[in-house]
């Protein structure tokens, strides 16, 4: 009787000391959770930007718009992400409701070229415009960076941009920027602010959204009803 109680006293303080040896391990590794491995949080890392040379040419004018936000005076801060983002609009096929650029190519958008100089950028017709990029797959989006135009100091007006499943963007459509503060677009009235163009592009962050195609409309800007893009970047990771 003695030594059924003795193993049994032992055998319950083994027991405790096992739990606790788990509850330390659990409370110092956060990948052991109940016995189980479970992803680790993703390491972040600042996405790598390759920025264009500034070339504003001429005197700076005082523009007036509504809901403007103040031209930059500072480099725009690193933006995290997981690490392994990277541009994965690079070289990807563009479409666009105006097949027929006045100015450029379509493929333009994603050559990797960002300078200001003639012959790097494409014009699109006036009034409302937008091109899509296909990615080709699912991917994660972290940051989208647009570069209209920046070899003057320009405003793009209805400024938009959306992701979605289908490339006539009816599936699972979600809008990541609207600065169309009069719904004039069509596309719902916007937050977001009206913006200067300059070497630093402009971005927007995504927040990991999942999706293969990007749209971004524009609707003329300050010094003329034509549209422009220089170039177009995504960062993700493709969706495994």
């Amino acid at each position: 009787m003695k030594r059924t109680v003795a193993k049994s006293a032992i055998a319950a303080g083994l027991i405790g000391i096992i739990l606790l040896a788990m509850n330390h391990l659990v409370r110092r590794d956060p990948c052991f959770c109940r016995g189980k491995l479970v992803p680790a949080k993703a390491v972040m890392a600042p996405i790598d930007i390759n920025l264009p040379k500034a070339t504003f040419q001429g005197t700076k004018e005082n523009i007036r718009v509504a809901n403007l936000r103040k031209l930059p005076t500072t480099p725009r801060p690193p933006f995290l992400a997981p690490a392994g983002t990277k541009n994965v609009a690079l070289g990807k096929p563009v479409f666009a409701g105006d097949e027929s650029p006045i100015i450029g190519e379509l493929e333009m958008i994603t050559d990797g070229d960002k300078e200001a100089a003639d012959g790097s950028y494409v014009e699109l017709g006036p009034f409302l415009q937008h091109v899509s990029i296909d990615l080709e797959a699912q991917h994660q989006i972290y940051a989208i960076v647009v570069w209209h135009y920046h070899k003057q100091a320009r405003i793009y007006f209805d400024v938009v941009v959306q992701v979605a499943d289908d490339r006539d963007f009816i599936t699972n459509v979600r809008t990541l920027f609207n600065n169309d503060i009069d719904n004039s677009a069509g596309l719902g009235v916007g937050k977001d602010m009206h913006y200067v163009e300059t070497n630093q592009g402009e971005l927007i962050d995504a927040k990991g959204v999942r999706a293969r195609y990007v749209r971004l409309y524009s609707n003329g800007n300050n010094a003329n009803d034509l549209n422009h893009y220089i170039e177009v970047e995504v960062y993700g990771k493709a969706v495994q």
